[in-house]
């Protein structure tokens, strides 16, 4: 799946997690990006570029601007992929929750026992 291909690159992560808040102008993705990764500007413009050709990002221009917007289908295409295994953490979740609505009562019960004495 060429998804995880672009999805593999932590500066696009960053990218599209930094447009999951909103359509945003290149130069603002570009600031953040130069300030946490220490890449240049035409390095970031490459990512952007990967992110709009693969259909993750989409891009409009407003007089010299241009912003950046999130495009779901691909995103619905790794999710669709990814629901097979759902399965393997919810159930530890839900182990998870079990385990700690258990300590919660054993607590209670151990707190209520000690007030009592």
């Amino acid at each position: 799946m060429r998804a995880f291909d672009v999805l593999g690159d932590p500066v696009r992560r960053r990218i599209l997690e930094l447009l999951a808040s909103g359509e945003q102008a290149s130069g603002q993705i570009s600031a953040v990006i130069r300030e946490e990764f220490g890449i240049s500007a035409p390095a970031v413009s490459q990512h952007l570029r990967v992110l709009r050709d693969s259909g993750f990002a989409s891009v409009r221009a407003e007089g010299t601007r241009r912003l950046y917007a999130v495009e779901a289908e691909p995103l619905r295409e790794v999710d669709v992929w990814l629901q097979r295994f759902r399965g393997f953490w919810e159930q530890r979740l839900d182990a998870l929750g079990t385990e700690l609505a258990r300590g919660k009562r054993e607590r209670r019960h151990t707190e209520g026992a000690s007030r009592d004495e």
